[in-house]
This record gives structure tokens, sequence and C-alpha cells, in this order.
């Protein structure tokens, strides 16, 4: 891992053997790529539109989708910014690709083009090539980004971006622990510094690329100050090699109050820690995802789970809301469900566009207790790690200091434990090893007590079964039945 910007000859030299690792890495030249990103239209620029999205204080729509073949892969992201509306696309990558399997992607495309059905669950990037990626940015009217999972995504991200995306997604932390099992930190973390040295180095020569850490993280029960720490941590290791275009995200918990205040807290804490290490100059936005747990399996139960996410994404002030739909508890949406989760989306965000928000002091007391949490896990890491971004998240995560739910990672600790309060907030059941002080442990414990209280149970780990499962039985609270009560 570096404790600094990558020498630029050091990166060139790395670049030559990571160009290696599949044949359609020699079609990148660096040089030209830079000069065609800059032929794209205005309009194609991520950066560009999340600036007019602040500006104008509205949220942007943007769904997941990705097949295998181009052509279809075109048609598809067509139907979503015509039909659905979308003002940002996705370019969601196979599970092979992700995992720099690309033999076995290429089989799924040779299967692909024999079956004339996709065969794999995304779109193979890297064999695929530049110009066929520059063919589906040259299809479309508005700005693609490139969305995945991968642990090693240099390769990746070089093809992407030569290929006309102008945002990738991911980090070294929140593209390990929720994916994989036996990854090194230490090493997902260099190659993705790599990443963001390369993105860095577009933007040293005129070209912004923008970069989203992934911030949901597992989806489930995920507390705000465990995500918000990791994408802080991302955000500073991208800041630390070059990108000055940042998008943090979150994932809907539920609680409406705190999925506002958590966004708001998201955003002022990102800004405020990049600015204490001197950059200044990043721009930053924020990414509300919709619910990541179970969905209903009725079309209309999944519509108010759509609706109610996209009114909160708006309510709370994020940049952008990623979209799902109505066929999420069955797997990947044909494009017309995908399309109808989208304009669901807009209606809501259209309809609350011009809505005055206030400020409640339940969010305001939400605010705070996610900021206090922060903070607390923030010094902590900081501290052991002596402000070497990528030592402090090692550091962190083999402390248990950062402790991510249901995570399969085995580097994660895995000692705390979420469960809902009375009102469907996310509190901690198990703090593990969580820098907390006793004030904010009581908190925590109260709430659930509350909780525990109302329902004539112990607080307990059946708590946190019964949360997990809520939502696709109706309730966003698990309850007992009420022959238990």
């Amino acid at each position: 891992m570096y404790n600094r910007k990558i020498p630029l000859d050091e990166f060139l030299k790395q670049r030559e053997e990571v160009l290696k690792q599949w044949n359609t890495g020699k079609d990148v030249d660096l040089e030209e790529a830079i000069q065609y990103q800059k032929s794209l239209d205005e309009s194609k620029r991520f950066s560009n539109k999340l600036a007019q999205a602040i500006e104008n204080k509205e949220t942007l729509i943007q769904p997941r989708a990705g097949v295998a073949l181009p052509n279809e892969h075109i048609k598809l992201l067509k139907t979503l910014q015509d039909e659905g509306g979308a003002d940002l696309l996705p370019t969601t990558i196979d599970s092979y690709t992700r995992h720099n399997r690309y033999v076995e992607a290429q089989t799924g495309i040779d299967e692909s083009i024999r079956t004339g059905k996709s065969l794999l669950n995304g779109f193979p990037a890297v064999n695929h090539g530049v110009q066929v990626c520059r063919s589906i940015i040259s299809s479309l009217n508005v700005p693609v980004q490139v969305r995945h999972g991968t642990p090693d995504a240099r390769l990746l991200a070089e093809i992407t971006c030569a290929g006309g995306f102008t945002s990738f997604e991911g980090g070294g932390i929140s593209y390990n622990i929720p994916y994989g099992k036996n990854y090194s930190l230490e090493k997902t973390i260099t190659d993705w510094q790599y990443v963001d040295r390369l993105i860095g180095y577009y933007e040293e020569m005129g070209v912004t690329i923008n970069r989203e850490p992934f911030g949901p993280l597992t989806g489930t029960l995920v507390p705000a100050c465990i995500s918000h720490s990791v994408a802080i941590l991302e955000s500073l290791l991208a800041a630390e090699q070059g990108c000055k275009c940042i998008t943090v995200g979150y994932g809907q918990c539920g609680n409406q109050n705190q999925d506002i205040a958590a966004i708001r807290t998201l955003d002022k804490l990102t800004k405020e820690y990049l600015a204490r290490f001197g950059f200044y100059d990043v721009s930053v936005s924020t990414v509300f995802h919709q619910w990541m747990g179970g969905f209903p399996q009725d079309e209309a139960k999944a519509y108010a789970v759509i609706s109610w996410g996209a009114s909160t994404a708006v309510l709370s002030g994020a940049t952008k809301v990623i979209v799902k739909s109505p066929h999420e508890a069955f797997g990947v949406p044909t494009a017309e469900a995908n399309a109808n989760g989208l304009k669901t989306t807009k209606q809501l965000t259209s309809m609350l566009k011009d809505q005055v928000f206030t400020e409640t002091n339940e969010i305001k007391a939400e605010m705070d207790i996610i900021e206090k949490e922060t903070r607390s896990i923030m010094e902590a890491v900081l501290k052991l790690g002596e402000n070497n971004f990528g030592l402090c998240a090692v550091r962190a995560f083999e402390a248990g200091l950062i402790d991510v739910p249901f995570a399969p990672a085995t580097c994660n600790a895995g000692k705390m434990l979420p469960a809902r309060d009375n009102n469907g907030a996310i509190r901690i059941y198990e703090f593990g090893n969580l820098p907390f002080d006793e004030s904010l442990k009581e908190f925590h414990r109260q709430k659930l007590q509350e909780r525990a209280d109302v329902e004539r149970r112990q607080v307990s780990f059946q708590m946190v079964i019964d949360d997990i499962y809520a939502v696709s039985k109706g309730r966003l609270v698990g309850r007992p039945s009420k022959g238990n009560v």
C-alpha cells in the first residue's frame, strides 16, 4: 500500500503489467484515450450532471443493468434511457470479469451468441474491449457509469475509462469486505490505489471521471456510522491519488428520519475529513440506494417499497438515487420492469422536487448521534493508522474498530450485530470492538430495551433475525407473532 500519491514513473511501469492481463489491454493508448474523453459531449460527462443536480437541488435517477452482448446491452440501456427516463445509466459488469476470470467470460460471450440469450449476469467489458465500450457510449444520450464488485479492477478501469465511461464505482474496502471471503485487504486497497491513480492522471490531463465508493456494503442492517466510515476512508484514498469528483453512498435502512439524517451527515462528514487533510478542491455528491434487503414478491407491494425509497432520497437531498425494480424478489428484471421502477421513482422525485422540507427535531437528534458515532470510529482509526489511510483501514478491520454486519470477509471481525428499535431505526445490539464511549452504548441499549418492553420479550439475537426478514413479509420491524406476545 502507498501512503502517498503513486509517483508517475512507478504508475506507468505498473501499467505495462496490468495491460497484459488480457489481450484487449494492448488496445489501450492512454494519451489517445484522454483525447477521446475530451471529445465527448459535455452532456455525457457524469461530473457535469452531478454538479447541475446539486445546483438545481434535484435528485437524479439511475438503475442497475447489464447483459452479455453489446447490441443487447445497448438496447437495454436505450430502453432505460428513453422509456424509463434515466438521468444516468449503468453498465453492470458480469461476475466472471469481477473475479478477473476472462477465459470463462469469453465462454459466456460465445454461448450467449450461440443461444441468443445472455448467459452472463452483466457486461464483460474487458473481453469486449475499448472500441465496443465506445460504441455503447456513442449510442446513448446520458452519462454512463461502470458498476461491478471487483476486488482487482485495474484492467477493467483501464478498458472502460479508455472506452468513454465517465464514472467508476467501487473501492478497496467496499469491494472486498461485502463481496469475498479471503481477499487480502492490503492487496485490494493497493490495487484500488492504482485505479484512483489512473483516474487522477485523467484529471491531471483535464478529464474528470467520477469516483463512487460502494455505500450499502452488505445492504443488511448496516449502521450509518459503519458505512460512513468506509466511505470517508475510501474518499480519502481516492483524493490522495488525485480524484476530484467523489460520490459517497448510503443504503436505505428504513426509518425515514434516520435515513435522511444519514445522507445529510454523510455529505457533511466527508467534506469535513477531506478538508482536514487538505483536499479542498474535491467535489462531493451523495447517492441513496433504494432498499437493498428482501423485497415483496407481489409487484404492487414492491412498488410501495420503491416509492418509499424514492421519497426518502429526495427529502434527504441526495444527489442521485439508485433505483430498484418491481421484480427484485425474482432476480434480474426485464427491461420493462426495470424501466417501470425508474418511472415510479421519477414520478416521486418530480412531485417532491419543489416541496419545502423542514428539518425536524427527530432528524436533528439522529444527525447528532450519527456524527458522534462516526467521529468516534474515524478518530480511533486515524490514530491507529497514523493518518496513513490504507494502513488505517487494514488496522481498523484487524482491531474491529470498523465491523460490517453479515460480511463474508475473514478480515472482518463479525462481532458487531445490529437490530431495529421500536421505531425501526438501526441500533447496535452487540458492539464488538467499536470504539464507542459508555454514553453511546447506553443510548443503543435503551433504544432496544424500549422495543423489547413493547413486544414483551427480552432483547436478543432473535430480534436481529426477525428484522432481516421483516420487509419481505410486509413490515419494517420484525415483530413477534401475536401468539408469542
